[in-house]
């Protein structure tokens, strides 16, 4: 047996050893014809991979023949492939648009479609129901329909135009011609069909923008649930009021104050400066409201956390900058405008810019506009025309609530007479599986959204005595429901408000054209050519009634209901303050009881502090330049940094232990979280270790602490009582003792991320932004994921700073929020603005402009943006035509 095993042995030797002599010379050839044969294969692979993923690419020089078009069109594209668009009439320029946008972005424009119209089950399978079903819930189609057949007959006229150009872009290509995404998701989806675009698909979107900035829903829930594990005191505590004292609002107040480092005494008297505030005056409500809550409320925090990306990452400490001074205080003489929004990171980028430009500028053709745009949206969102550049941030007024609803016998309870629940069904289809119908319901107040992703009937009824184990022992006919009222899902004018952004030349005409701006509500500053600045709040804002917003309402209390609608009028303005600048950035526009009431739950207001603090210091020292702008919306001072430290470096350490090193690192670091930065690296496991350790064990599961501006706001307000109850344990007993604690801690688990050596740690290195395709970028499959996403970029700056690279605490340091654009806008030569996009122009993967713009936005580089015809000819890399 073993001799048979010895020949079969050496049989295989032979046949797997080299010949010698001749036959390994054939060998040899053989092989080489083998390799050859491969490499040919692998060149016919890549080749074809090249040709499926190039096709798509778009045209952008020469000729193309478009069907619809009154007259010849010109689209220009600079050495980033931006677009400029000039044509004769209204009609031929947004149906360019609609051409170029769908060149650049389609396969953006018709996830977003899906998304905003649930239907993503026909692309993605079961696994997106769960989604399709939410936002059919909520109904924003419908909506937009509504809104649509609204629309004044010159809005609907370029929404039409608009389609016009995608579907002429669209006419004849087969999907794989129109995006490679299409070849993807065939495979799962069985083949997919592109269908027309619509104005219905184009004002959708704005849906999705206003969800993304839905102002405090996740507030509520949160505040919902922490009350159900802490008493008043700490509730305070956990949510402390905006500390208008030492920190700024936009108008009245403390709006012109100096802003004091936050190691200086609070209590030191401060020169206020500022305008007039347009507004009338009615007094705030506290943070009351009723104790009736769903138990099992994190069900609902989770299902909102499982939405699409493309929807955004929401959190408290979202938000965006922008800020303007006028020409008194700039090296120019005019003013200098910045706006930085803050979003999810997306591949691509939200942001499309383009040019939009009238060969003569005339009431009927009245367009000169430059700036930041959306795919499957005619206009410009954020740039400049002509004469006036403008910005947004989110103005987070409370124009959302949960209501929870007594439903008995199929009707909601009233105090003033029972209501009907309405139902409509709908069909969701799903790929490759049999259509479901599913059966949507709503009260006066909303959707009830309870149904979407478990039951909420939990509920703890404070005016009858009851409490949770009370109401699942109720009557069979009686249970409770969360219904969602939100002014989104009511029809708008925002659909028309950005043409009249687009078209204004002066003040009257611009605060016109924010009178629409309803849904989402945003801080719009203001400049003009002629030297002007301003302010304008926005919105449709709801008057409320006995409740306050800040926890989900009783619906069957009518005195708690929303009272109509703030008036425009009442709504704060302001306009060439004496001060000479105005900042926003997602703080309050006013101290309580100067204005209308907005909201409860607006940014704790770090970065509002640090513009307004950099720009006092920078007039103080001469004149504001551009590049003082961009050095600005760069700035990465650790909002707690320098409050912290120095309690950190009086610890009492022992030589040779991790404590002692941690003070030695610390003690030459200026605060700043640059990405090359030890000290930063170490300081951020520090904070969240803090968080970690003292915090969250005293706080409900649902609700870890996160991080950002609302945290470090607690930590120091903690900070000033050594005995807080807060910093006890079982292990420790006082402040100094958790924070010692907290640095051992944290020196030991910033080894195990970066290693035993701090010369090799570096903050960027855990603060790592991967910008992910929104449709394909979390599949699950890597090589797909690789296709589509980008990143890791290390890069600086984090939560609660002006540079708002935003992490949540909660979870890890990845980057999850960034400055999704930044602008600078010089309105004595618009030639000298400057802008940089998160991504690049282009939505196709591996195309030159892809991602050309990331590696200077994620250096803090912005690019030159031409304007006038001649600027536009000197960058000018490619010229298309388009002919009727």
């Amino acid at each position: 047996m073993a001799d048979a095993d010895s020949e079969d042995s050496s049989a295989l030797v032979k046949a797997v050893r080299p010949p010698s002599g001749a036959h390994r010379l054939v060998s040899a050839k053989v092989l080489i014809r083998i390799l050859a044969a491969v490499l040919v294969l692998l060149l016919v692979l890549t080749l074809l991979g090249v040709f499926l993923v190039q096709r798509s690419y778009p045209t952008t020089d020469g000729d193309i023949s478009l069907s619809g078009l009154d007259a010849e069109v010109s689209v220009t594209r600079d050495d980033s492939g931006v677009p400029t668009i000039e044509a004769s009439n209204s009609h031929d320029l947004f149906m360019a648009q609609g051409f170029v946008h769908a060149q650049d972005r389609f396969w953006e424009m018709d996830f977003r479609r899906h998304v905003t119209s649930g239907r993503l089950s026909e692309l993605f399978g079961e696994s997106q129901f769960g989604t399709d079903k939410f936002i059919r819930t909520l109904g924003w189609r419908k909506v937009a329909e509504a809104e649509v057949a609204a629309l004044d007959d010159k809005t609907r006229a370029y929404y039409e135009a608009y389609a016009e150009g995608v579907n002429a872009y669209l006419h004849d290509k087969s999907p794989t011609e129109v995006s490679l995404e299409y070849g993807i998701v065939g495979l799962q989806a069985g083949g997919v069909e592109i269908e027309e675009w619509t104005p219905v698909d184009s004002v959708s979107w704005l849906k999705a923008m206003a969800w993304d900035l839905r102002s405090n829903v996740e507030d509520e829930i949160d505040r919902a649930i922490s009350q159900t594990a802490l008493d008043d005191e700490q509730m305070a505590d956990i949510y402390p009021d905006y500390p208008y004292d030492t920190r700024p609002t936009i108008v009245g107040g403390n709006a012109g104050a100096k802003a004091r480092d936050e190691d200086e005494a609070r209590d030191e008297d401060e020169a206020r400066a500022g305008g007039e505030v347009t507004a009338a005056d009615t007094q705030q409500s506290g943070h009351g409201g009723g104790t009736e809550t769903p138990s099992n409320l994190g069900e609902l925090k989770e299902h909102l956390k499982s939405l699409p990306v493309l929807l955004g990452v929401n959190s408290h400490d979202i938000g965006s900058n922008s800020w303007v001074v006028s020409g008194e205080h700039t090296s120019t003489g005019a003013p200098l405008l910045a706006n930085d929004p803050h979003l999810a990171p997306a591949m691509p980028s939200v942001w499309h810019q383009i040019g939009l430009r009238c060969t003569e500028v005339t009431p009927e053709c009245p367009f000169d506009v430059s700036g930041f745009s959306f795919s499957g949206l005619p206009g410009v969102i954020i740039g400049h025309n002509q004469s006036i550049a403008w910005g947004l941030t989110n103005l987070g007024p409370d124009v959302a609530d949960l209501v929870v609803e007594k439903v008995r016998d199929g009707e909601v309870v009233r105090d003033s007479g029972d209501d009907p629940v309405t139902t409509r069904k709908e069909t969701v289809k799903i790929a490759k599986q049999e259509p479901r119908e599913i059966t949507i319901r709503s009260t006066s107040n909303g959707p009830l959204i309870s149904d979407v992703d478990g039951s909420y009937r939990d509920v703890l009824d404070a005016s009858t005595g009851a409490n949770s184990e009370d109401t699942k022992s109720g009557p069979a006919d009686e249970h409770y429901q969360l219904a969602l009222q939100w002014t989104a899902l009511e029809p708008g004018n925002t659909a028309s408000a950005i043409f009249g952004l687009n078209a204004a030349t002066n003040w009257s005409e611009f605060r016109q054209a924010a009178s629409l701006f309803d849904v989402p509500s945003q801080n719009l500053i203001y400049a003009d050519t002629a030297g002007n600045i301003g302010y304008q709040a926005p919105g449709k804002i709801p008057k409320r009634g006995d409740g306050d917003g800040m926890l989900p309402r009783h619906g069957w209390k009518t005195d708690e209901d929303w009272q109509g609608y703030l008036d425009f009028e009442d709504l704060p303005s302001l306009y060439n303050p004496a001060r000479g600048w105005i900042v926003t950035a997602n703080n309050p526009v006013t101290p309580p009881g100067e204005s209308v009431q907005l909201s409860n739950d607006f940014d704790d207001g770090d970065r509002a502090r640090r513009i307004t603090k950099l720009t006092r210091d920078t007039i103080a020292n001469g004149e504001v330049t551009p590049d003082d702008m961009s050095r600005i919306q760069s700035d990465d001072l650790n909002p707690i940094a320098l409050t912290l430290i120095p309690l950190l470096l009086d610890i009492d350490a022992q030589e040779g232990t991790d404590i002692a090193a941690a003070q030695e690192l610390l003690s030459d670091w200026n605060g700043h979280d640059d990405a090359n930065s030890a000290a930063a690296a170490y300081f951020n496991v520090l904070s969240k270790t803090i968080l970690d350790e003292v915090f969250a064990p005293k706080l409900p599961d649902e609700v870890p602490p996160a991080g950002g501006s609302r945290w470090y706001l607690i930590i120091k307000n903690q900070l000033e009582d050594p005995d807080s109850e807060w910093w006890a344990d079982d292990e420790v007993e006082n402040r100094d003792e958790a924070l010692a604690r907290a640095m051992d801690s944290a020196w030991k688990t910033t080894e195990d991320l970066l290693g035993s050596e701090p010369v090799t740690w570096r903050w960027g290195i855990l603060h790592r932004l991967t910008i992910r395709n929104a449709s394909l970028g979390e599949s699950g499959i890597k090589p797909i994921e690789r296709l589509f996403n980008r990143g890791p970029y290390e890069v600086s700056g984090g939560s609660g700073e002006v540079n708002a690279t935003g992490w949540d605490a909660s979870v890890g340091f990845e980057t999850n929020w960034v400055p999704s654009m930044r602008q600078i806008v010089d309105l004595k030569d618009f030639n000298h603005s400057r802008w940089i996009n998160l991504t690049g122009a282009s939505g196709h993967a591996f195309h030159p402009h892809y991602a050309d713009q990331t590696e200077d936005w994620a250096a803090g580089a912005t690019r030159p943006w031409p304007y006038t015809p001649d600027a536009l000819d000197r960058h000018t890399e490619d010229s298309l035509v388009l002919r009727p």
